[in-house]
């Protein structure tokens, strides 16, 4: 949201935009990943997913996994907490499908993903049918503008984007998993963001790290 010239009465600052990324494919993925081979990563990793796979396996080479998932997981959150790159993303709808072009430009926009590191045999246990649910979930999309969760922490919304914030991503796990990412990111969790005392703290932790 954002209009040229302030609009009198709106609290909402007229040049803030605030961006979410709510699907993140190579996120989702490692999550499920994660807990479809009982994965033990090291690091700060966020808590289980809420609507996690049924039954869990374990790879044989186990702790190299778990190794991979941890540095995948930081690539793969460091380019989802930044703003989106309209040329990055123009120059791949204009380049050739199966190309090293359009190779290079993806990894630019998605960062690095299980599939891209160990191919898709991982997630071939129902990965893509627990990935469509997660997108039902968000759209058609719940909230109308003044009912967003952004509109209803506004008062912490703001000092955190003038604090720099300018990407949220959630993530579909337990408990709370709030992080900022980067100069201008905040990782939060869907149950985090749909609350919101709960997402006002998480804004005010971005805007105390600055």
């Amino acid at each position: 949201m954002r209009s040229i010239v302030p609009i009198e009465g709106d609290p909402w600052p007229h040049d803030m935009t605030i961006s979410i990324e709510d699907h993140s494919q190579a996120l989702l993925e490692l999550l499920w990943v994660r807990e479809t081979w009982s994965l033990e990563p090291i690091g700060d990793e966020p808590g289980p997913l809420i609507d996690g796979p049924e039954g869990a396996n374990t790879p044989s080479d186990v702790a190299e996994w778990s190794e991979a998932w941890s540095t995948l997981w930081e690539g793969a959150l460091a380019v989802a907490a930044q703003p989106l790159d309209a040329s990055a993303m123009d120059s791949l709808q204009a380049s050739a499908a199966g190309s090293s072009e359009h190779a290079e430009l993806l990894a630019r926009l998605t960062g690095p993903t299980w599939r891209g590191r160990f191919g898709g045999q991982a997630l071939e246990a129902g990965f893509s049918e627990w990935s469509q649910r997660q997108f039902e979930k968000i759209w058609p999309p719940r909230h109308t503008a003044a009912e967003s969760p952004e509109r209803l922490s506004l008062d912490a919304l703001v000092p955190a984007w003038r604090a720099g914030l300018e990407r949220v991503v959630t993530i579909p796990c337990r408990a709370e998993h709030t992080r900022v990412v980067g100069t201008s990111g905040l990782l939060v969790t869907d149950g985090t963001r749909e609350d919101p005392a709960l997402y006002a703290e998480a804004l005010g932790v971005f805007s105390a790290s600055r």
